[in-house]
């Protein structure tokens, strides 16, 4: 079950929020025993991270990965000038919100769910001099319910739409899905477990390679949306193609291409060319007969 933290960023808001992470040192300067410093160590993947700045609730993040032991940031600058070097940092998958909440003006529905020990923030909505807490789930609710309509704007319109509307499920797995739509989230995470690069042009840099769906996303259920079987890591030309049928794969990972795909196109792209074949794994390969019989254009 996901877990819900609070991290109070006002000095460091711009670096860790654009880099994508959180950093703490690992003990005070005294080297005694921080529990919001330990609480990095606590997080996990899939935990909601609420991020605070100047009196603000400016993101909501995702849990990416689990803590590590790291230098402190070079980009925190002055800002990290009294923290040691040694330090925790944990990745996370931000979302900066359009409009941010402002604790303060919500604490009829916040005060009662505030941690009795170890809180983020006081009663009268003010911050507390720390840097990650655990707040309740009741509590973690709350904020995403004031925060919901913002991230469901990150939904798209047409049958993205469907999943904003749906009632039996809630914010967190709404905006799962989304992300899935476009390629990113928790489905990347989960289909770069089983593909490390293009299968086509043999690219292995993430920044220039797409998440596809080999069941589209439109036909495939919520499982399959976020299933990391059921997709392919493609330079975003040859993504082009096997969205749109122009290409596809036989289970031992050797490349079809449709009758439909102009030569000219195959030569200058190099999908003529002896590409060696990778297996797809089982799991992929019922996906991918999907795709073979219902989007490749055999004709």
């Amino acid at each position: 079950m996901a877990r819900y933290w609070w991290v109070n960023q006002n000095q460091t808001y711009k670096a860790e929020v654009g880099g994508g992470y959180m950093w703490s040192p690992k003990t005070n300067k005294d080297g005694g025993f921080s529990q919001f410093y330990h609480n990095m160590t606590q997080t996990r993947p899939g935990d909601f991270v609420f991020s605070f700045a100047d009196t603000l609730i400016k993101a909501v993040g995702v849990v990416e990965a689990p803590a590590q032991s790291a230098e402190k940031p070079q980009e925190f600058g002055k800002a990290g000038e009294a923290w040691d070097a040694d330090g925790w940092l944990v990745q996370v998958e931000y979302e900066e919100l359009v409009s941010p909440i402002r604790p303060k003006d919500h604490m009829g529905l916040l005060a009662p769910l505030l941690p009795e020990k170890y809180s983020p923030i006081r009663a009268d909505g003010d911050g507390n001099q720390v840097y990650l807490a655990e707040i309740s789930e009741g509590m973690g609710q709350a904020l995403l319910s004031l925060i919901g309509r913002q991230l469901e704007m990150t939904i798209g319109d047409g049958q993205e739409r469907e999943i904003r509307n749906r009632t039996d499920i809630g914010t967190t797995e709404k905006y799962q899905l989304a992300k899935s739509r476009v390629g990113q989230g928790q489905y990347r995470k989960n289909l770069e477990r089983h593909e490390a690069g293009c299968r086509i042009t043999g690219i292995t840099d993430g920044r220039f390679l797409t998440a596809s769906h080999i069941k589209p996303w439109a036909q495939s259920s919520d499982y399959e949306k976020l299933d990391g079987n059921n997709g392919l890591l493609l330079s975003p030309h040859v993504d082009r193609l096997f969205d749109r049928g122009y290409i596809s794969f036989e289970d031992g990972g050797t490349l079809l291409l449709s009758p439909s795909l102009p030569k000219e196109v195959a030569d200058a792209w190099g999908l003529a060319a002896g590409i060696e074949p990778k297996p797809l794994t089982q799991r992929q390969a019922v996906y991918m007969a999907y795709h073979r019989t219902e989007i490749f254009q055999q004709s």
